[in-house]
């Protein structure tokens, strides 16, 4: 595959093993750019007779996949067709049910969009140190639109999924962990190392076992398709509700007042920004 001047970079590093790292600094925010090279990728990836493991990282210090970037909505891929699949749940479905093991190594914030793609990985190991999870969009005035709410319930429980979701609030590795966010939480220095160790040992495996085993879980805990549908289209119907259009003028102010510290605190910022409403 030749490489595209793109916020994403792939490299084949064995036979087996695929990685896929995110750089789109300062945060890391996902653009429409950003969904159609993964989908790009993806589709690719999975007609490759040999790729078993694909690992998922991120170049940009203290951000895995951060939230959607919303000040560049329009920018995201709609499909023609109103009864289409959206361009964002195809990505996260194809991902889920793709005939490799996906792989997460979360070295920072991910949160929104970025969490919601993670959840739709099938291992998720982050950094004790660096991590942080969240799902902000309700205090924005908006609604969780690529699998937050059809994912995490099943990872974490209802009850913690609706303080998670409500309070968008920020998590930390050891909270994510304890809850069943996350796979594991390891210490930073170890992060790199027992990923890379768990995608020899998967590569080493029969491909058609990995990805029948895999299948079979899949039956036992996915959210229906549709759900993931409803709930993109519930998002974007969002974006144009008066409880995110007075809300964000405000945001706006927050944002230029913190600058980057906003996104490395948003949970606390949200909080701020709805109190001074």
């Amino acid at each position: 595959m030749s490489e595209q001047q793109s916020t994403i970079h792939y490299e084949r590093t064995s036979p087996q093993i695929a990685k896929i790292t995110f750089a789109n600094p300062p945060v890391n925010l996902i653009t429409g750019e950003t969904v159609l090279r993964l989908i790009e990728i993806v589709t690719e990836l999975a007609t490759d007779p040999d790729i078993q493991v694909v690992l998922f990282d991120s170049a940009t210090p203290d951000f895995f996949y951060n939230h959607f970037d919303l000040a560049a909505a329009a920018d995201f891929p709609a499909p023609e067709d109103p009864d289409a699949v959206p361009a964002w749940t195809n990505l996260v479905l194809e991902l889920s049910k793709a005939p490799y093991i996906t792989i997460a190594a979360i070295r920072g914030r991910t949160r929104g969009g970025g969490n919601e793609l993670a959840l739709a990985l099938d291992l998720r190991y982050a950094s004790r140190e660096k991590a942080i999870f969240g799902q902000p969009e309700v205090g924005s005035g908006l609604l969780p639109g690529g699998g937050g709410t059809e994912r995490l319930p099943r990872a974490i429980g209802r009850d913690r999924a609706l303080e998670a979701i409500l309070t968008s609030d920020d998590y930390d590795a050891d909270t994510a962990e304890r809850w069943g966010w996350v796979t594991r939480a390891l210490p930073d220095s170890e992060l790199d190392a027992f990923v890379g160790t768990v995608a020899a040992r998967l590569a080493s495996f029969d491909r058609t076992s990995l990805a029948s085993a895999k299948a079979q879980i899949n039956r036992a805990s996915l959210p229906p398709d549709a759900d993931l549908v409803a709930a993109y289209g519930e998002f974007t119907h969002s974006l144009t509700l008066p409880g995110f259009l007075t809300r964000a003028a405000g945001t706006q102010a927050v944002v230029e007042q913190a600058g980057i510290d906003f996104e490395y605190r948003l949970g606390h910022y949200i909080g701020i920004a709805n109190q001074q409403r």
